[in-house]
């Protein structure tokens, strides 16, 4: 499974995470269809700057729930990565309308677009469980769909634990094989114009110290990383079923993910290649904060995700 220049589908296409994911399958030869929800949106120029864009990507406009319009982007491919998924926000006004909705239903149209075109493989982006902190984490961990419901950011983890209960549901029923990537939070580099709200709280605890973050008690993966991670579950016909990703150090299993080949760069990369990007896209300020600063509060990050966190992969 995987061979290059074969046609896959990308939803989402413009976001921070399915960004990397399209520029890692053009570099590899593949060809991409990505959905948008607006074509001319300036958000989604990047992609068409990737190498390997202008012969090998089409964009298609197609939100989420819009069935047909899915239905579009995916005919003709051979996979589905399905990343999209509507932006974490704690100011919804509506959560059951703005962000539930989208992600349970929107994934049950990608689900029926990808039966009706017979792809081979659909590849679900999904998020890490809440899960008591004394226990060790793997991929028989559900979230607590009443729990996810008091949480701080309202929707969002209800959300994501729906959409992936019902899209396994759907494949279940169906014959679909479907595989899902659960990862922590996603940090590194940002290849979209907008900032995403987990570069965001990188961001902030750079520019304005660790005063800037209420819950030190951070998981955290490279954005790389995942995309690596999200085609080796496609190319691998032993990968099945729920796979959870973390690559900074956690009380957390990922084995399975390891198991296939997968590897992560080290919490420092991360973080360096984050301030490094910050600065060229004129995120922080050169002359109010110095690099000797913003290095020296980026490690103490790290000292301090690894002093919570404790134990290593």
């Amino acid at each position: 499974m995987g061979d290059e220049n074969e046609i896959v589908c990308v939803t989402g296409a413009g976001g921070y995470q399915a960004s990397w994911l399209v520029k890692l399958l053009l570099l590899r030869g593949y060809k991409v269809h990505g959905t948008v929800r607006d074509l001319s949106d300036e958000k989604n120029a990047h992609l068409k700057t990737l190498e390997n864009a202008a012969e090998n990507l089409q964009l298609f406009k197609a939100d989420l729930l819009d069935f047909d319009g899915l239905l579009k982007a995916i005919d003709g491919c051979s996979s589905v990565f399905h990343v999209a998924c509507h932006v974490l926000s704690t100011t919804l006004q509506n959560p059951q309308v703005e962000m539930i909705r989208p992600a349970v239903e929107g994934t049950c149209n990608v689900l029926k677009a990808c039966s009706i075109a017979k792809v081979k493989r659909v590849v679900m982006v999904s998020s890490i469980p809440h899960w008591p902190k004394d226990q060790v984490m793997d991929e028989k961990c559900w979230s607590d769909k009443e729990f996810c419901k008091t949480c701080e950011i309202e929707g969002y983890s209800y959300a994501k634990t729906e959409a992936e209960f019902q899209a396994f549901e759907h494949a279940k029923a169906h014959g679909l094989d479907l595989v899902s990537v659960c990862p922590s939070l996603i940090i590194g580099p940002l290849l979209q114009p907008k900032m995403n709200t987990s570069t965001l709280l990188l961001l902030n605890f750079t520019r304005d110290g660790v005063e800037a973050i209420e819950n030190n008690d951070w998981m955290a993966v490279d954005v790389r990383d995942v995309a690596e991670a999200l085609l080796l579950v496609y190319k691998k016909p032993e990968a099945q079923g729920r796979i959870l990703e973390q690559g900074v150090i956690c009380k957390f299993s990922s084995e399975k993910l390891q198991k296939l080949g997968w590897r992560y760069r080290a919490l420092e990369t991360s973080i360096v290649d984050s301030i490094e990007d910050f600065y060229e896209k004129g995120l922080l300020d050169k002359i109010l904060i110095s690099p000797a600063c913003l290095y020296a509060r980026a490690f103490w990050l790290m000292k301090l995700i690894t002093y919570t966190s404790a134990v290593s992969l």
